[in-house]
């Protein structure tokens, strides 16, 4: 779908006759901050260079909300209501609010694909060539603790799945795997398992040849949706939501909705708010809706005392060229180069992981998803919103700049992931909070998202990663041209 000429989900029309994302990302942001930092939407609204300049007013609207929960709260709320309130519908050239979506004349059909082996037992995780399963696995686990790779309440979340391998096959789900071909998503392990899944992503038959293939070879149940004319696998969210919403709401056992969707640029806030729409009519169709989704370790996030101290004393013991190397870098960078990460006192701390070259677009469609976990939690839904890895997926190795910085990235305590490793245990941990009511629930949002976090050291490296960004992409440089 082009960006030329867009249908379904649409961003407004300009006064210039251009559907401009900056006005809309700019004017969401600051009705976020309205109530709670009248004075940060000021300054929001009057931001001259947005593509350049969000990372800034991304991070204050996150530190707004950690005065209270109630804080935290109303901005996640207002977010989302001006995002609804302004982003349209376009059919046949019409465009309509999104809480007016035509009906159209789609109906979708699903059929099953069952596999044909017995389901995994155990909880395995591979690395490095290995394949983890039991004490191994959690010696990984303890591993990644001693080394700031994670939370340590990441301990507590697959040793629970590791005592309960029943949990792993889902009875009584439905996972709707939203981007179901999607390399973070959870499709593959889920069918390993013998999961149900629901699967929705676009009508492109080398994706659905892949997922039929998945399922035959494993041992869950895939549902495949398809246009009933035309018989074609596959469905497009950013057009068809009401009748995603028919096919979905009158599955069988609890309904689990899944955010795994990724587009490039604008179509990315597109598409996310396709998937937050769906799921504000599941919710409002059945009283049973679970909600899961990843957060981008690209992004501002409160962290727990403990990930200060950690990174502090990490900073303290720098070694002797560290130190000799990092003045006069500080020093001719302005500052702006191997910055220590906090201040020794933070609590919470603010780390502040944001990538600007991944654009003010990807932000907010990652945003969008955080504030809707946030208000499904507060609203009684199960909530299974986890802190994903930095990993070496297509779309990060697509990113010159990017994929440089993960390969120097170990140089600074940063762990980045493969894909496969991550798949599997960002999967077992939507399996411990399915099975555990969406995991232990905390006074302050932040707190939630902070619970096993898997942020590959973001937050616990001496340095402030935004600070060491540039000499990691130097370093890894040379790794990414071999």
């Amino acid at each position: 779908m082009s960006e030329e000429q867009p249908s379904g989900v649409v961003f407004p029309m300009a006064q210039d006759g251009r559907r401009s994302t900056a006005e809309v990302g700019r004017q969401v942001v600051a009705d976020a901050l309205r109530h709670i930092d009248p004075v940060g939407a000021r300054v929001v609204e009057q931001e001259t260079s947005w593509r350049s300049g969000y990372v800034a007013h991304f991070r204050r609207a996150l530190e707004a909300g950690l005065g209270s929960r109630a804080d935290a709260l109303s901005i996640a709320r207002a977010g989302l209501r001006s995002l609804r309130r302004r982003m349209l519908v376009l059919v046949e050239d019409v465009e309509h609010p999104l809480a007016d979506w035509p009906e159209t004349a789609t109906v979708l059909a699903g059929t099953e694909v069952r596999g044909t082996v017995e389901p995994e037992t155990e909880l395995s995780l591979p690395y490095h060539g290995d394949r983890l399963s039991g004490a191994a696995l959690r010696r990984r686990v303890d591993a990644w603790v001693s080394e700031g790779v994670v939370e340590p309440t990441l301990a507590e979340a697959v040793d629970a799945v590791l005592d309960h391998p029943e949990w792993l096959r889902l009875e009584g789900h439905t996972v709707a795997v939203l981007g179901a071909g999607a390399e973070m998503g959870p499709l593959p392990s889920l069918m390993r398992w013998g999961a149900r899944v629901a699967a929705v992503d676009l009508a492109r038959p080398a994706i659905w040849e892949r997922l039929r293939r998945l399922a035959r070879d494993g041992a869950g149940t895939l549902l495949v949706p398809s246009t009933g004319s035309a018989g074609a696998d596959g469905v497009d969210l950013l057009t068809e939501v009401p009748a995603v919403t028919d096919w979905l709401a009158a599955q069988d056992g609890t309904l689990v909705v899944g955010n795994y969707v990724y587009a490039d640029g604008a179509s990315n806030v597109r598409v996310s708010m396709a998937v937050d729409e769906l799921t504000r009519r599941l919710q409002e169709a059945r009283g049973d809706v679970a909600v899961a989704s990843l957060a981008t370790p690209t992004d501002v996030f409160a962290v727990p005392a403990d990930a200060v101290r950690h990174s502090s004393q990490a900073y303290a013991s720098r070694s002797p060229g560290a130190r000799l190397l990092g003045r006069p870098l500080r020093t001719l960078s302005g500052g702006r180069l191997l910055r220590r990460a906090y201040q020794p006192s933070a609590d919470p701390g603010v780390s502040d992981t944001m990538i600007p070259q991944q654009g003010p677009n990807y932000a907010l469609a990652k945003r969008l998803q955080r504030w809707r976990a946030v208000v499904a939690r507060d609203g009684g839904s199960l909530v299974s919103m986890n802190v994903a890895p930095p990993t070496r997926t297509r779309s990060v190795l697509r990113n010159r700049a990017l994929a440089a910085a993960y390969a120097g990235a170990h140089r600074f305590g940063v762990e980045v992931f493969e894909p496969a490793t991550a798949n599997v245990l960002m999967a077992a941990l939507l399996v411990h909070d399915l099975h555990t009511d969406g995991g232990p629930r905390h006074e302050q949002p932040w707190q939630d998202e902070a619970y096993a976090a898997v942020h590959g050291g973001l937050w616990r490296t001496a340095y402030a990663p935004r600070s060491a960004l540039g000499l990691a992409a130097l370093l890894g440089y040379g790794a990414t041209r071999g």
